[in-house]
């Protein structure tokens, strides 16, 4: 038979506020001990042997008279599990992005161990046995897979790790999955630019994004200017290979013979690249062609002009995949979807379409 231990006050009210934190009833700053024993219902000297007692335990940290006490968040759930999450990334130079970057710290802070795949994708070639390979010899309890096909995607719902998809093609996958939600100030653009007298605008979009057909931005992208009264084809969503030659060469292509009068690109590093194509080309942007970004870059806002985008809050999207994995750190299962609202940011890089 065990010995029979018989609580405290202080002990019975530390074993309540346990379990409140480890709920998350509380975040951030513990409410002061005054304010908890009138909402317990027990004496104030209580209620502080009780935060003593937390305190001893590290799950509270004391800032000193009158500046309350902090909660440990590594320490406040007893059963919290530390997850090695890796992190499969589009391409090597996302691992710079400030989403990515705020992704890695805040898992860090919630006591998870993230980590990066040695190969991004784009280094993989979107090949499923290199894919496999990679999977199979990297330590991992779960993974984030950031801008995937639908393929790729689809492989890892079907593999005993958990994984969670940043953005890329998950519409599809059984997957949970976050990503900004792009169509609305897609529509707000290309509105202002048919208002400025443009009808010939393409979108310049890597191959996974119209290969082997157009995905949801894209579909909203043609659906739009049909919508607009702009009939649409090729080459409104032109055609190249996942490469730095086959971009350019699209891009001479491109201004050849019916030169755009607006130019959206999907990836913020396509900018400085069509930058230094117009300087080369004595073209004027926008006088000559507006440029349009769907991705935000803190650089835009040093550009004269400064050039005009959609951008969203990306806390939104961290706080959710750290939620996730909180969640299968113990043991639940969560398939949510879900999009972060996001805006069109006029830039100078738009104006009136040439001889409009």
């Amino acid at each position: 038979m065990g010995i029979l231990r018989i609580l405290s006050s202080a002990e019975q009210v530390a074993e309540y506020l346990r379990g409140e934190l480890a709920n998350r009833s509380w975040t951030g700053v513990m409410p002061g001990g005054t304010k908890l024993a009138k909402d317990l219902g027990v004496g104030v000297n209580t209620m502080e042997a009780a935060l003593k007692l937390l305190e001893d335990e590290g799950l509270l940290v004391n800032q000193g008279r009158r500046r309350g006490r902090v909660i440990n968040s590594k320490q406040s759930d007893p059963t919290e599990t530390r997850m090695r999450i890796c992190v499969l990334l589009g391409e090597n130079t996302d691992r710079y992005q400030a989403y990515i970057l705020e992704l890695i710290n805040a898992l860090e802070e919630q006591g998870h161990a993230p980590i990066f795949a040695s190969q991004s994708l784009d280094e993989l070639g979107d090949d499923m046995t290199r894919v496999s390979q990679l999977v199979k010899k990297t330590p991992a309890d779960a993974w984030i897979v950031c801008s995937a096909t639908q393929g790729v995607l689809q492989w890892f719902s079907e593999q005993r790790a958990p994984c969670f998809a940043l953005a890329g093609r998950a519409n599809h996958v059984k997957i949970p999955s976050t990503a900004p939600d792009k169509i609305t100030p897609l529509r707000l653009a290309l509105k202002r630019l048919v208002e400025l007298g443009h009808r010939r605008i393409v979108h310049l979009c890597r191959p996974l994004r119209r290969i082997p057909e157009p995905g949801r931005f894209e579909r909203a992208f043609i659906r739009e200017l049909e919508n607009l009264g702009i009939q649409t084809g090729p080459y409104n969503l032109p055609n190249w290979d996942d490469n730095v030659e086959s971009f350019h060469r699209g891009l001479d292509s491109l201004f050849s013979l019916t030169p755009p009068t607006a130019v959206m690109v999907d990836e913020s590093m396509f900018v400085p690249p069509i930058l230094q194509f117009s300087s080369r080309r004595g073209l004027r942007i926008p006088e000559d062609f507006s440029l349009i970004a769907t991705d935000p870059d803190p650089f835009f806002a040093w550009c004269q002009p400064s050039v005009a985008h959609i951008s969203w809050d990306s806390a939104p999207m961290t706080r959710r995949i750290v939620q996730w994995v909180d969640q299968i750190a113990h043991g639940r299962e969560d398939y949510n979807k879900g999009f972060v609202k996001a805006k069109y940011v006029e830039g100078g890089s738009v104006g009136p379409a040439p001889g409009s």
